[in-house]
């Protein structure tokens, strides 16, 4: 193998082991997991931001929740009282309720203001037409909306009617909502059940301790989905007659708690009950551009499995899968009447979503690594080309039979030759001067030439013609070990022991103008 040759292997076994080392690190600092570390640590901020928020916010709901049930049911108690009536009379009155109702219109709109929430609403436990046929679903009361999308930061409310009797709307030049309807139906209603179920009960307990969060519901006869922050009436004799509170909105949720998805498209928020390992998809409220909901197929739980690092991995049936960080978000204060139902706020992104980037990064990787290869590659050809370039110059150059006029190559290795070799022929001159080398002994030389085979001559003439043994065996066609081996036969027949001292007498007998048969 020649030298070029060898060097370029060298290079790129370099190369290679350089590259391999490099995938090693890769795999060793987990860089081929390029990006979930960064998921992980964006998911944890985000989590962090979003039940920091609802802790908050939510708990400001429920203290002012607390306050508006207090003076609610102060305010509907003096105006009984005024009529007449005690609040536990008010189903036998049902021709009182729009006065009554119609008193708080002002209270409810400001504190909704105040809140800034979604929503507010009472519910009395009376209905206006008692001889209804539904008349025992039905309760009189008042829901009215802000139906500004972002309500935290805008300063023009727009606000409507859900539930409530139309002559208040009327009064109050408030619009009726799309979806209006004068009572509510509280058939399917635990917002309203609950807290007055609740507080009759444990009689015992503060009202801070009474007010319910209920899970999303989609409010009857419209699509809607909010949560809903209930609180008890009660009046100064503990006598329990509605229930009022606030909404948070799925719209409202959405706009304040969606996460920053830079790096994941369909990176979401859930707010949610949790009972040990499963989260139900269908009473969560959702922030982002992806519900889970959206491909539940009817399996509207999530089961939690083994974390993966420090993400969750989160179970819909078979086919759906989520990775994502969860933490208790606390919506109720210790010895509430609901302290049992555990919430959670999550932070996910489907599994494929994850899988695919971290795949795309590592293509790109491994793609920038095989690039790396073929240009060291191409890089070890042409550097062991241009490394031995000059050295093959030199080496063409001691084929030369005068030495001493040989130009210099710059290269310390092959000028440190040339000079050995021409010191070397020198001496060799002077050896034959100092022999008195007759022409007697150069007719010997020549007539031993008489005694070389034809395979030999034919190398020994390519020989005086300057040829090196490599030549002379491409210009044969035959394996250097052959000529090493006619070139011993040469040595050996005219008494020479090197090719430096056959070409001597070659010189010599030139010298003297003998030619050689």
């Amino acid at each position: 193998m020649s030298m070029d040759s060898r060097l370029f292997l060298f290079l790129v076994v370099l190369v290679l082991t350089l590259i391999l080392g490099v995938i090693a690190i890769f795999l060793m600092t987990g860089i081929f997991t390029a990006g979930l570390p960064e998921s992980e640590k964006m998911a944890e901020n985000e989590l962090l931001h979003a039940s920091q928020g609802i802790s908050k916010q939510y708990g400001e709901l429920s203290v002012q929740a607390l306050e508006y049930s207090k003076g609610l049911s102060r305010s509907i108690e003096e105006k009984a009282g005024q009529m007449g009536i005690s609040v536990s009379d008010l189903q036998e009155h049902p021709e009182m309720l729009e006065e009554i109702i119609s008193g708080e219109v002002d209270r409810a709109v400001f504190s909704l203001q105040r809140a800034k929430c979604s929503g507010v609403f009472f519910i009395l436990n009376a209905t206006v037409n008692p001889v209804l046929a539904n008349a025992k679903n039905s309760r009189a009361g008042l829901y009215i909306k802000n139906m500004e999308p972002n309500i935290i930061s805008s300063s023009s409310p727009n606000i409507i009617m859900l539930r409530g009797i139309p002559g208040i709307s009327r009064k109050n030049s408030i619009p009726l909502h799309a979806q209006w309807k004068m009572e509510f139906d509280v058939s399917d209603a635990p917002y309203y059940h609950r807290p007055m179920k609740t507080s009759r009960v444990k009689q015992d307990l503060p009202i801070s301790r009474l007010y319910y969060w209920s899970p999303v519901i989609t409010i009857p006869d419209t699509s809607e989905e909010v949560m809903l922050c209930s609180v008890p009436l009660i009046d100064s004799s503990g006598n329990v007659f509605g229930v009022c509170g606030f909404e948070m909105s799925a719209m409202l949720f959405k706009l304040t708690y969606m996460p920053n998805n830079a790096i994941y498209n369909r990176l979401f928020c859930l707010l949610a009950p949790i009972n040990k390992d499963t989260i139900k998809l269908q009473q969560a409220m959702f922030a982002g551009g992806y519900s889970a909901r959206l491909i539940s197929k009817g399996n509207d739980t999530l089961k939690i499995t083994d974390a993966r690092r420090s993400f969750y991995s989160y179970r819909q049936g078979r086919d759906s899968s989520f990775w994502g960080i969860h933490a208790p978000v606390n919506l109720y204060p210790e010895g509430s009447a609901y302290s049992d139902q555990k919430w959670v706020a999550a932070i996910m992104v489907p599994e494929d979503d994850i899988v695919e980037s971290i795949t795309r990064l590592n293509l790109l990787l491994i793609s920038s690594l095989i690039v790396l290869v073929l240009l060291g590659i191409t890089a070890s050809l042409v550097l062991s080309r241009r490394f031995m370039k000059p050295i093959a110059a030199g080496l063409d150059m001691i084929k030369t039979t005068d030495l001493s006029d040989v130009p210099k190559t710059k290269i310390a290795e092959i000028d440190d030759l040339i000079n050995y070799l021409a010191v070397h022929n020198e001496e060799l001159y002077e050896k034959a001067r100092r022999e008195n080398l007759s022409l007697a002994i150069l007719d010997e030389f020549a007539e031993n030439t008489k005694r070389l085979s034809p395979a030999e001559r034919s190398v020994f003439d390519l020989y005086v013609k300057g040829y090196a043994a490599k030549e002379i065996a491409e210009e044969l066609c035959l394996s250097i070990n052959t000529i090493k081996t006619h070139s011993k036969r040469i040595y050996i027949k005219l008494n020479v022991s090197t090719r430096e001292e056959l070409l001597l007498y070659i010189n010599m007998l030139k010298e003297i103008g003998k030619e050689i048969e």
